[in-house]
């Protein structure tokens, strides 16, 4: 379908209710329609916005065009939850209403500060020549959960040196100031992350540029977010059009973090190791974080990637939120664990611990936990075969001889993004190897050896295809296995 600007960029407000439940019947039909994910009533979602624990509750928006699986006129909508699994649906939280936010209101960041909850986000507004000028906009939430938006931008100018390609607020607080990086182009052409600092939250002071080892990495660095762990700065952030490495970078866009020393908020200097991928797999992107009551860092990302075709565009939506991750610090390794919380979905526990050296049958299922720990391995390669049955199957498998982790998804059903290929790769050697693998109607997200790497990937098979198979061939080793319902 080609949309017109009047389709794009009509408020929803203005459109027949009856159309739009039309659209509602039509997404409930679709097959792969996910059971404990964070997905759109209806049309497309897509980066995870204003995340923040407020009121004793966990509020999370997301980007959100409603009429279909198009990048068209962008809302916030507002989920909430008291435990990270189980979420309510708020509806829409941030509405493009205003001149500054007139073509979207796109991805910011949120923050709790005397009672309120301060949401800070980019304004997209084009002017009659279809330039685009972006401002930074602010709203405020209550303690009421109502929402109101200050009528003036608070950063309304891109500073010089810089295109139009500026967005993405995250903010945090540092003793008595509050700042924000901003992802940015300059006007060679080349992504960076810009700082703002404010002592009120409503005037900003452009403070420059972090200074990074990265001189010419991407033409956009979107969606960053600066956050402090175990002594260390991380910066995790999302950088266009890289070119493959080997097996890095195999996406159309990528995100991953730069780690090291606290940045220097005088100079903006962050002394930093090299980029390393924060996702290995297909569906991952513009991830945002937040610290939670407990102290945890905790992280959602986008299930989904910009200018990508997926199957369930024919029934009005398009994507989904990954599983909320707590980050932590293992010897100098930035690890993701799932929430401990997820737990409490287990529901009918299946157990096998023996020594397989061929293919075996171990469950079936389509919404599900699984854990597998190899050990003693002996063989040129052991794995699982997931939603497999007569034509279809997902393999995550461990070559020894390649010493790599590889996802298969060529098998898996409506092939996606061709053009990217159709495996993911991880170097590994080792003699153990524990797989923590989610599974939904129509995607997978696999945590390897407690959160060293995550492999988190879309699926649509189209068979029902459910047998799961735990396998090691041209050898032997030694299986754990445990599953649950979810």
């Amino acid at each position: 379908m080609n949309w017109t600007y009047e389709q794009l960029y009509t408020p929803i407000e203005k459109v027949a209710p009856e159309k739009v439940a039309q659209l509602a019947k039509q997404v409930a039909t679709c097959q792969w329609r996910q059971t404990y994910h964070i997905q759109p009533p209806t049309g497309l979602l897509n980066d995870p916005n204003g995340f923040a624990f407020y009121q004793g509750e966990y509020h999370l928006f997301y980007q959100w065009f409603p009429l279909g699986p198009v990048h068209g006129l962008k809302y916030w909508y507002h989920v909430k939850s008291k435990d990270l699994i189980n979420w309510e649906d708020v509806g829409v939280g941030i509405k493009p209403d205003q001149y500054y936010d007139s073509h979207g209101a796109y991805s910011g960041s949120g923050i709790q500060h005397n009672g309120n909850l301060y949401l800070i986000y980019t304004g997209n507004h084009r002017d009659r020549h279809w330039v685009r000028h972006p401002m930074q906009g602010m709203a405020v939430m209550n303690p009421k959960g109502e929402i109101k938006k200050l009528s003036e931008p608070v950063i309304k100018h891109v500073p010089e040196g810089y295109t139009e390609h500026f967005r993405d607020p995250k903010i945090w607080k540092a003793k008595e100031s509050f700042y924000v990086v901003m992802g940015a182009q300059r006007q060679n052409k080349t992504g960076c992350v810009v700082v703002y600092r404010s002592t009120n939250l409503t005037d900003w002071t452009f403070l420059g540029e972090v200074e990074t080892s990265l001189k010419d990495f991407g033409y956009m660095w979107e969606c960053p977010d600066y956050f402090e762990l175990a002594g260390q700065g991380v910066l995790v952030f999302s950088p266009q059009v890289l070119k493959p490495v080997g097996s890095q970078y195999q996406n159309i866009y990528q995100t991953g973090f730069i780690l090291g020393d606290p940045l220097d908020l005088k100079t903006l200097k962050f002394s930093h190791h090299d980029f390393v991928e924060l996702d290995h797999g297909f569906d991952f992107y513009a991830s945002q974080s937040m610290v939670d009551y407990r102290g945890r860092r905790i992280l959602v990302g986008w299930m989904g990637l910009p200018e990508t075709v997926y199957p369930t565009d024919k029934n009005g939506w398009a994507h989904c939120l990954t599983l909320p991750r707590e980050l932590k610090l293992v010897a100098g390794k930035l690890y993701q664990l799932p929430i401990a919380e997820l737990k409490q979905l287990r529901k009918d526990e299946q157990t096998l611990v023996t020594t397989i050296n061929s293919i075996i049958e171990v469950g079936t299922g389509v919404h599900y936990e699984l854990e597998c720990v190899f050990t003693q391995i002996k063989a040129g390669e052991v794995g699982l075969n997931l939603r497999t049955g007569a034509r279809e199957k997902t393999v995550i498998k461990y070559d020894t001889v390649k010493k790599k982790i590889i996802l298969d998804r060529s098998k898996a059903g409506i092939e996606v993004a061709l053009q990217y290929g159709t495996t993911r790769e991880i170097p590994y050697d080792g003699h153990r190897l524990k797989l923590q693998i989610f599974m939904d109607t129509s995607s997978l997200e696999i945590f390897i050896n407690d959160g060293e790497s995550v492999i988190t990937s879309r699926i649509f098979p189209t068979n029902n295809e459910n047998k799961i198979q735990v396998y090691a061939v041209k050898g032997s080793s030694h299986i754990d296995y445990k599953k649950w319902t979810i």
